[in-house]
């Protein structure tokens, strides 16, 4: 029988399967490599997309931001407009408010009632003078309760003079005036004269 070696051949075979193993060994490693470059490719595309709508928002928000300040500037200047336009009005209606009040008094105080001094401090008035009896007093403040710029008398005294010859009573009276509660000021002495009756009809 003859004599067959066979170790070359199981060499070479070993060498193919090697050969065969190291090339799918390659191949899983490069296909591992493009799968996971593939999925480090879509994942980065998705952040980068993720950041670029965040900065799109960002943006926006900025944008939005910078409105809003400007609206609460417009709102500040129309308000300080607004007020602007009040007070226009008050100093606009409030011009000839020396003489409303001065033919409104002569209105409201009947004959018999004699006011010595005059006194305005903003929207209130001080009325001091003399009355002829409480009644043309009575009269006069029920004048006042009814008038369209006077309103809210308050009587802080009435007393008998201090000359027994004279029947006159001294008093002092409080008024506001109506719609001019803006108005300021000191308190200014009107001109009249002590003794000088107010125009007026007994009521």
């Amino acid at each position: 029988m003859a004599y067959i070696n066979l170790l070359p051949w199981r060499e070479a075979q070993r060498k193919q399967q090697q050969t065969q193993f190291m090339t799918m060994l390659s191949m899983a490693g490069i296909l591992s490599f493009a799968a996971v470059f593939g999925l480090s490719a879509v994942y980065s595309a998705k952040i980068e997309g993720q950041n670029s709508r965040n900065a799109y928002l960002q943006g926006e928000i900025t944008v939005l931001e910078q409105r809003i300040v400007e609206i609460r500037e417009l709102d500040e200047k129309k308000k300080n407009l607004q007020k602007r336009m009040e007070l226009i009005a008050q100093l606009q209606s409030s011009r000839n408010l020396g003489t409303q009040i001065m033919d409104e008094i002569a209105a409201v105080v009947p004959a018999g009632v004699y006011l010595s001094n005059l006194q305005k401090q903003g929207p209130s008035l001080l009325l001091v003078g003399k009355s002829e009896s409480n009644n043309r007093l009575s009269n006069m403040i029920r004048s006042v309760e009814s008038s369209e710029l006077l309103k809210d008398p308050l009587l802080e005294f009435i007393e008998a003079g201090k000359d027994q010859s004279q029947i006159l009573s001294d008093f002092k009276i409080h008024l506001t005036v109506k719609g001019f509660e803006a108005v300021q000021g000191e308190a200014k002495p009107a001109a009249v004269k002590p003794g000088t009756p107010a125009q007026g009809t007994a009521k």
